[in-house]
């Protein structure tokens, strides 16, 4: 079994929001089952390539994000190398994607609060966000809607998500690195 998290906020105010790509992709990749509510969060039990997937969108908001993934992982007994978590990065272009093993926050804050609850060792696949243009706050950039010249480059590399996936559950984390994580 896998948890595959989605990063965002709840709430209408924050739909199409940068900060929700990560609620994005695991949307892309749900049933048409219903969502419930599970543990702070809206979860989903889908079949991907031949594996059980639990879908989650934790509801506690960005920062508070660790609290919820934590006790997924305990409910449902999955260990952190089968848990892998989509959130934007600002650091990357709009349409970028990049897949890591493990390692830092690098600043998002949901990131930083799952690393807080459980450690570093699980995979990410971030979804670039664009980098907030001058006399931007962060916080106001990523909170914003994506823009009409954004919104494509994003739907590119949310299309990608389905195969992204298949990718990890097939060939691993690292295999799937060297075929999707693309220049900045």
């Amino acid at each position: 079994m896998w948890i595959f998290i989605g990063l965002g906020n709840p709430g209408s105010k924050y739909e199409k929001t940068r900060h929700n790509l990560g609620f994005m992709a695991v949307d892309r990749i749900a049933g048409t089952g219903d969502w419930k509510e599970q543990h702070k969060a809206l979860v989903q039990k889908i079949v991907l390539d031949g594996h059980t997937v639990i879908l989650a969108k934790p509801q506690t908001f960005m920062n508070l994000s660790g609290e919820s993934v934590q006790a997924l992982l305990s409910w449902h007994k999955v260990p952190v190398d089968h848990l892998v978590v989509f959130s934007d990065d600002i650091a990357l272009d709009c349409g970028r994607i990049r897949i890591r093993p493990q390692g830092s926050h690098g600043g998002q804050n949901g990131l930083r609060s799952i690393i807080e609850k459980i450690g570093d060792g699980f995979a990410r696949v971030r979804l670039g966000a664009g980098k907030p243009p001058a006399g931007w706050d962060t916080a106001d950039w990523v909170l914003s809607k994506i823009s009409a010249e954004d919104q494509p480059l994003c739907q590119q590399a949310l299309a990608k998500i389905p195969e992204v996936c298949g990718s990890i559950l097939k060939s691993g984390v690292t295999a799937t690195m060297g075929k999707y994580n693309g220049p900045n």
